[in-house]
């Protein structure tokens, strides 16, 4: 009878623990970018292309949508046609990251972009609109170009200054805001590291943030246009 209870008492715990640790697998596999999924709907889009005579499986956004967030894909129209279910780590299944497409016109290809990009800015957002709404102005700190500004997080009741994980290189990025009080990720680190092993030939006017498209699985969402300087090759934001 002792051993019974031993081995039911085991059982509980083993049951117990299985509960815990599986949402916790689950919530990492919806975390993570996997390129069998990223190929598996790329397989879907270009069948769907395909048979519909061109057309895309993507969601209708306004023509001045930014070009890194403007297509997304629609998985009700691929699915469960092309494949079963979206993938795990979409963000229609409760995943992280939203499919989206890129070079629409020459060659469709699949990125992800990571959501929580998106809430980090919304929630800072929030505190720059009530900033504004008692002020008049955002809370510019320095300048970085003419129409460019970092945030003076301590006007905004934050400790630190605002950033986010990127998608590229796991480093912390700061956020920037313009003069109309638009907030924007400020990828410069990145593209430096991406320019040092890149030979392609850029020059000033240049928008190079397809670097970062075509060195990984990412985009550069919330991002303001990339050029490089004449003199010193360095990335700065690309006036308009």
């Amino acid at each position: 009878m002792k051993n019974f209870f031993k081995i039911l008492c085991l059982l509980t715990i083993t049951v117990s623990l299985s509960g815990c640790l599986y949402p916790e697998k689950q919530k990492m596999q919806n975390q993570l970018p996997y390129k069998e999924q990223i190929q598996s709907v790329q397989s879907a889009v270009d069948q769907f292309q395909k048979d519909e005579g061109g057309i895309l499986p993507i969601v209708t956004k306004d023509a001045e949508t930014p070009i890194y967030q403007k297509y997304v894909i629609k998985f009700s129209k691929i699915s469960p046609r092309y494949m079963a279910e979206p993938p795990d780590n979409a963000y229609e299944s409760g995943g992280v990251f939203q499919y989206i497409l890129v070079d629409v016109e020459k060659n469709p290809t699949v990125k992800l972009l990571d959501v929580r990009i998106a809430q980090k800015i919304q929630d800072v957002s929030l505190r720059l609109t009530a900033y504004q709404q008692n002020n008049g102005y955002p809370p510019f700190k320095e300048r970085l170009s003419d129409d460019v500004f970092t945030l003076d997080h301590e006007k905004m009741g934050l400790k630190e200054a605002p950033t986010v994980t990127s998608p590229f290189s796991q480093r912390d990025l700061h956020l920037v805001v313009d003069g109309r009080g638009n907030i924007f990720v400020d990828y410069t680190p990145d593209l430096i590291d991406v320019l040092k092993t890149n030979e392609a030939k850029f020059k000033p006017g240049d928008d190079i943030r397809e670097l970062l498209v075509q060195s990984s699985e990412f985009v550069p969402a919330y991002s303001l246009p990339y050029t490089i300087d004449a003199k010193t090759k360095n990335p700065i934001f690309l006036e308009k």
